[in-house]
């Protein structure tokens, strides 16, 4: 735990001296810094959650998620086109409850994803089956984004199954 702390500290302090604008190299086309650091805030947030899940434990959902929870919206078409399908149009209206109780949205139309910040970062993380969560999603394309629903670079993950 003291060396994941330690290197989180490291990077956190490497991504402060890099000037705005800078593209990073990552798996795929090169990353801004800004999408760097919100990709690394997920996996830190994905990779704890599984340290948290393999202990049986619990911890708190903070504001923080927001980070993931933009992100997994961003990559929605990204989900499909990594999975050789096409990438779909049009939007998704998402509205989610944070833990702080304020209302985060993004999107608009018809097609929507409601419900508590935390299960919707489960689920763009692929730490938890849609069945398993509070969402409320509508039929149509919000539901089919459920099935390939991926924040995270490289090949497509199979998820979780249903508990």
């Amino acid at each position: 735990m003291a060396d994941w702390q330690r290197s989180f500290e490291d990077l956190v302090l490497a991504l402060a001296g890099i000037a705005p604008g800078t593209r990073i190299p990552w798996y795929g086309p090169p990353m801004s810094v800004a999408s760097f650091t919100t990709a690394r805030i997920m996996e830190y947030w994905a990779h704890g959650q599984d340290v948290v899940d393999g202990l049986g434990a619990t911890r708190p959902p903070t504001d923080r998620l927001r980070h993931v929870a933009d992100l997994g919206v961003r990559t929605r078409r990204f989900a499909y086109v990594n999975r050789g399908l096409p990438a779909p149009g049009g939007e998704i209206h998402v509205v989610l409850d944070a833990p702080s109780g304020a209302t985060w949205e993004w999107g608009s139309g018809p097609d929507a994803i409601a419900g508590p910040a935390l299960d919707f970062c489960l689920l763009v993380t692929q730490r938890r089956h849609p069945d398993d969560l509070d969402l409320r999603v509508t039929p149509g394309a919000a539901q089919e984004w459920l099935a390939v629903a991926q924040a995270f670079a490289g090949p497509p993950g199979s998820g979780r199954p249903p508990a």
